[in-house]
């Protein structure tokens, strides 16, 4: 089973201007009040900057794309995040901005790195912006909901 995940997660509330903001944007709602904007190549195209430069860490943030999530991050934490599970190798990439700054991250998690006590770096992400574990022992990725679907695409609303 093969899993891909490249998106901002923030609240619904937060999110939701930034859809408002940039049109090609589109919101799924998560638990917890949580929500994620899937990364399409569209919405990439758009929040690229090619005078800006790409954040170390990331494989697929658009160039230039920190300063808009600085900005957003003003109302509140925001994460940009990016996950990949294929033949049995697992990679967690994320960072979450506040106040204008990153305030976690960029963390990665995977490819036989010992899973840190804290959990993989999206569920680490997930915890700055107020998720917490489901009562059946479940970590914070799952919690939300980020499990159900595996690939970014299948979050854009139908």
């Amino acid at each position: 089973m093969s899993y891909e995940l490249n998106a901002l997660l923030s609240t619904a509330e937060l999110l939701d201007v930034v859809a408002a903001e940039v049109p090609v944007a589109r919101v799924a709602r998560l638990a917890q009040g949580l929500a994620l904007i899937p990364m399409t190549d569209r919405l990439h195209a758009v929040l690229s900057n090619p005078e800006g430069r790409d954040q170390p860490g990331f494989t697929r943030f658009p160039a230039g794309f920190a300063r808009r999530l600085e900005a957003w991050s003003q109302a509140g934490p925001i994460a940009y995040v990016e996950a990949e599970l294929q033949g049995g190798g697992e990679v967690q990439q994320a960072a979450v901005w506040v106040h204008g700054r990153i305030a976690l991250g960029p963390l990665r998690t995977g490819e036989g790195d010992p899973r840190p006590p804290e959990g993989g770096a999206i569920s680490q992400a997930l915890r700055r912006l107020g998720a917490t574990p489901g009562e059946d022992g479940t970590d914070e990725f799952a919690a939300v909901g980020l499990d159900r679907l595996h690939r970014s695409a299948d979050w854009l609303p139908q």
